[in-house]
């Protein structure tokens, strides 16, 4: 008997106390990729985000080689209108920022992070396979054939960016345990590198890749950020074991889907008068670990809380057709930030000139600077260079200067920013209007000369303006979604903001369709014909000027009355 107790305390002695174990294992709930608890000495941290930074490198590369110098591939190589191209462009744009979407609701309720990247990075490289293709070997195609070959390799990469973009910084973030303070200060680093990483490979796609697109061929420039690529995702796979991976849970889309059918299925049911007769539960998928309080907002939703009759209890209903308060306050929340995401879809139409229609003014000025050419597609440079000098000012001077006068610790608040990010966005317009004016009078004076003897570095302050817009209002915009959002939609508000810079290509195209329909009538050549020198460009930028002031003003009278009611 004694020796038995005397093994039994030896065995006691010998087994780890629960501060060892939380010690071993990260606390987040992380597993890896055998799906057993993450081992914190061997996987996740800086070990596993080298590769992964890696592919984030890569994909900017790739989707920036596409995306930087798309005019000029579509308006000399296959040979489209003015129009046509900017709206083409417009159009692939709005897809490229729609899939994330998708692909942030397939990582979230089906694949996950890692398994949804393993599936789209190989889409990846097909596209690019494609548009090498497309390239090299132009006379094996037919004429017709060969515009249909470039758009699949365009879409094909649309496809497989909404897999890749919203995955890789998560997943990057996921290999730190945010229960750690140690870790989750390099969880901080990590998302300065990723931000670093991607804006140096959008740099160099712009300057590079663009200079060996006018000056080499297109195939080439193509083949380098491909074989890349093709380097960094075998990286990526050889680094499975040391990557840690979050359990999936309820997506949001389905829970938000559920309340809006339990709703519709009961809109005859007439909603009680006392709001905590509506159906709450202590725990559940959305729920675990926060509850929401009800509002009187949007009140028809709260119909999928009303607790059925009969004999049929609250646990045997469908997530159907009966929903938690806080599951349709989670919706709630989301419809209250539609306002403020329809103001910025003006906002992402004039940031879709910079890429079209700006590009296409270029390539009628003057590009020497002495013996060397700038290509027109890496003016848009400029507005990266300001964004980054724009942050570097804001944080070190506006926001100090400006705490002192509202009394806001961030200096400004969230309406302010979002504010001034859409009266600079007024600006790019006007003064890019205000610049074709002077190229058309200069043109006029020579004979419609191709180019014309104005320098394209004019357009400098137009890409440098429009990177300050950028700066106060995308950022503020992502910082306005991440902060309104529920706690369970943190990543979708963050894809729904994305959504808008798609809406905001969509709507480019509409406006440009109209434009195009409208000026062309009669026989006339059109705002924005294929010689520009014989259209108005200006006549555009200053109608996208006119909208962008009537959108400041309805964002302004809305922002006041939100202010009103928080106050």
């Amino acid at each position: 008997m004694e020796a038995a107790d005397e093994e039994n305390a030896l065995l006691l002695h010998l087994q780890p106390t629960p501060q060892a174990v939380a010690s071993e294992y990260a606390s987040d709930g992380s597993v890896d990729i055998n799906k057993q608890p993450a081992l914190k000495h061997s996987t996740g941290n800086w070990r596993a985000c080298y590769t992964i930074l890696g592919v984030g490198f890569s994909e900017c590369m790739v989707f920036s080689a596409i995306a930087t110098n798309l005019v000029t591939l579509l308006t000399t190589v296959l040979h489209e209108s003015k129009v046509d191209a900017a709206r083409n462009i417009s159009s692939w744009a709005g897809v490229c920022y729609l899939t994330p979407l998708l692909g942030a609701f397939v990582a979230d309720s089906y694949l996950g992070r890692y398994w949804t990247m393993v599936v789209f990075l190989p889409v990846y490289i097909v596209a690019m396979l494609v548009l090498i293709a497309s390239a090299s070997l132009p006379t094996l195609f037919h004429s017709d054939v060969h515009p249909a070959v470039v758009y699949l390799g365009l879409y094909l990469a649309a496809i497989a960016s909404g897999g890749v973009k919203p995955c890789i910084s998560a997943f990057g973030a996921d290999q730190f345990d945010v229960n750690d303070p140690v870790e989750l200060v390099k969880k901080g680093s990590f998302f300065n590198w990723y931000f670093f990483l991607t804006t140096t490979s959008s740099l160099l796609s712009g300057t590079v890749i663009v200079w060996l697109q006018d000056n080499v061929g297109w195939a080439v420039s193509y083949v380098i950020p491909t074989v890349l690529m093709l380097i960094c995702f075998p990286a990526f796979l050889a680094g499975s074991r040391v990557y840690r991976f979050r359990k999936m849970g309820v997506s949001p889309l389905t829970s938000i889907l559920q309340v809006v059918v339990a709703a519709v299925r009961k809109w005859h049911v007439k909603l009680p008068d006392d709001s905590s007769l509506l159906y709450e539960q202590a725990s559940s998928p959305s729920t675990t670990e926060h509850k929401n309080k009800h509002t009187n907002q949007f009140r028809f939703f709260d119909k999928a809380a009303i607790v059925p009759s009969g004999n049929e209890s609250t646990a045997q209903s469908s997530p159907w057709r009966l929903c938690t308060v806080t599951q349709v306050e989670e919706l709630k929340m989301l419809l209250s930030t539609l306002p403020t995401w329809a103001s910025f879809l003006v906002f992402y139409a004039v940031t879709a000139q910079m890429q079209s229609t700006m590009i296409e003014q270029g390539m009628l000025m003057d590009n020497h600077v002495g013996s060397f050419a700038i290509p027109p597609a890496s003016m848009p440079i400029i507005g990266v260079l300001s964004f980054l000098i724009c942050v570097a000012v804001y944080e070190t001077i506006l926001v100090p200067l400006a705490r002192r006068f509202t009394g806001n610790e961030k200096g400004f608040s969230q309406w302010q920013r979002l504010g001034i990010g859409q009266a600079l966005s007024i600006l790019t317009m006007a003064l890019a209007a205000l610049l074709e004016t002077r190229r058309l009078e200069i043109a006029e004076a020579n004979g419609q000369e191709v180019p014309v003897p104005m320098s394209i570095l004019w357009q400098g302050p137009v890409f440098f303006v429009h990177g300050a817009a950028e700066m106060f209002g995308s950022i503020g915009m992502t910082e306005f979604f991440y902060d309104q959002a529920p706690v369970t939609m943190k990543s979708l508000c963050a894809a729904f903001g994305q959504l808008a810079i798609a809406s905001g290509s969509y709507l480019n195209t509409a406006v440009l369709s109209v434009v195009a329909f409208g000026t062309t009538r009669g026989g006339e050549t059109g705002w924005i014909p294929d010689n520009l020198n014989e259209g108005h460009l200006d006549y555009f930028f200053w109608m996208m000027a006119a909208l962008s002031l009537l959108n400041l003003a309805l964002f302004v009278r809305y922002s006041m009355r939100q202010r009103g009611k928080e106050t």
